[in-house]
């Protein structure tokens, strides 16, 4: 009983602490008025993500049912999804790479509607550069691959319309 104690504790006083290493969350988007979000704002946020993991990324907006981030890739490892229920738009900030698409996701395993693994067999290879922007239409499998150097894109989820 007294290490569940000690773990609650320790729990509780080291959750202030996560919570200030995590970039803030902007406002909600306010659906009656425009919103801005300063560059400024997003190079402090981006600045402080981690540089020891594949990915991280920045929420800029949200208004539900659409996402917009802006995600910071590293060269290293990185893994593969495709999502069931909505395409994903890149726009490649800064830097430049590969972009796999299609092909299927060899060891995929399901996660709600998105399906995520490590590698796609087969595929096709997309080079991008600073300035191009990237549509991956909804199900197709794609992975950042043979990054040599950071790269920030933004990305913007589109859900599939009902027809």
């Amino acid at each position: 009983m007294t290490g569940v104690r000690t773990l609650v504790l320790f729990v509780a006083l080291a959750a202030p602490i996560v919570a200030h290493a995590q970039a803030p969350a902007p406002a909600p988007t306010d659906r009656t008025r425009a919103t801005h979000f300063r560059a400024a704002d997003l190079q402090a946020a981006l600045a402080k993500l981690p540089a020891d993991r594949p990915a991280s990324s920045v929420r800029v907006f949200t208004l539900d049912p659409y996402s917009v981030a802006v995600e910071q890739r590293q060269p290293l490892t990185q893994g593969a999804s495709s999502h069931a229920d909505r395409a994903e738009l890149f726009y490649v900030i800064d830097g430049a790479g590969t972009l796999l698409t299609g092909g299927t996701i060899s060891d995929g395993k399901p996660s709600g509607t998105n399906t995520q693994g490590t590698t796609i067999a087969g595929g096709t290879r997309i080079e991008f550069a600073k300035g191009d922007f990237i549509m991956v239409p909804s199900g197709v499998p794609h992975q950042f691959v043979d990054l040599k150097a950071p790269v920030q894109v933004m990305s913007m989820y589109l859900p599939n319309v009902a027809k």
